[in-house]
């Protein structure tokens, strides 16, 4: 397509009223019909030459795929938990036991997780929901006490998991999948994946502690600290707001009760990015195309 000049209607100048502009508007008419022939021979041009996206990913597990993310890959759970799973002798490789969660599985292998045969997983699901109190974030429980799978049971035939953990009496955002990859990417220290909790305590916080919690808490696994820290309600200062990035366990708590408070209400309203605005307590759906993507962005060392 050729490039027009500038002085294409200067020849018009000498028109006056409407023998102008129906001049204009038809030499606007053949610039869309030559945009439209120049991009028409573009496309099928792209078509002779074939697709361009790749042929959909095989079912079958690639090459030497460790068994932990066979694992997650099938739904099991996340690759972390798997590994675990593997190293108390759940999983066998064509009908042995194996322990290491490193052990290559091939193609041909059968795999079997509980006497039950599995395979890896390319329809991806991914669920968000607002977790309400006394529910496990766990797939089953021993005790039989209620666990965040029975919330979601109709969700998908897909096994989905749920990424990283919240604690019975925490509420709010809990992320379930069956990505084995892009659980094991969020869930990483060193993806420091964003994390923002309402904290209510049972007495206001005050200034002394709430400087302190800033520059950090020696706790006994470690150095913990917060990214953000602030009253929720100036009015009220047993509500706080809490940003941090730290995966360890029972982290915000932890934090609170080395200073003496309790911690009467714990909510996580922003897991990755990703809110429960417009999901009920106890209530799930679905992510949108545009927050799997966005989550990926997330799950690439984007969370800091």
């Amino acid at each position: 397509m050729q490039k027009r000049g500038s002085d294409r209607f200067s020849h018009f100048n000498d028109r006056k009223g409407a023998a102008k502009k129906e001049q204009i508007r038809k030499d606007k008419r053949e610039v869309r019909k030559e945009r439209e022939a120049f991009f028409n021979a573009k496309r099928k041009g792209v078509a002779a030459a074939g697709p361009r996206n790749p042929p959909a990913p095989s079912r079958e597990a690639p090459p030497q795929m460790p068994l932990n993310k066979y694992l997650a890959h099938a739904g099991v759970a996340a690759r972390r938990e798997a590994a675990e799973m593997v190293r108390a002798g759940l999983a066998q490789v064509n009908g042995k036991v194996v322990t290491e969660p490193g052990h290559k599985v091939m193609p041909g292998d059968v795999v079997t997780f509980k006497g039950k045969p599995i395979k890896p997983t390319h329809d991806f699901v991914y669920v968000l929901m607002n977790k309400p109190k006394d529910y496990i974030t766990t797939m089953r429980d021993p005790q039989k006490r209620k666990t965040v799978m029975d919330i979601v049971r109709s969700a998908t035939q897909e096994r989905i998991y749920p990424v990283g953990r919240l604690d019975r009496n925490t509420t709010g955002v809990l992320l379930l999948t069956n990505d084995g990859d892009l659980a094991q990417a969020l869930s990483h220290p060193s993806n420091e994946i964003k994390k923002v909790y309402h904290v209510q305590l049972n007495r206001p916080l005050d200034r002394k502690d709430f400087d302190a919690l800033l520059k950090g808490v020696e706790l006994e696994d470690g150095l913990a600290t917060v990214d953000v820290l602030a009253y929720a309600d100036l009015k009220d200062k047993t509500q706080i707001g809490v940003e941090i990035h730290s995966g360890k366990n029972r982290i915000v708590r932890r934090l609170f009760e080395h200073f003496g408070y309790d911690v009467r209400g714990l909510d996580r309203v922003v897991f990755a990015g990703l809110t429960k605005k417009n999901v009920d307590r106890g209530k799930w759906r679905f992510l949108t195309e545009k927050e799997i993507r966005d989550l990926k962005y997330f799950g690439k060392g984007k969370g800091k």
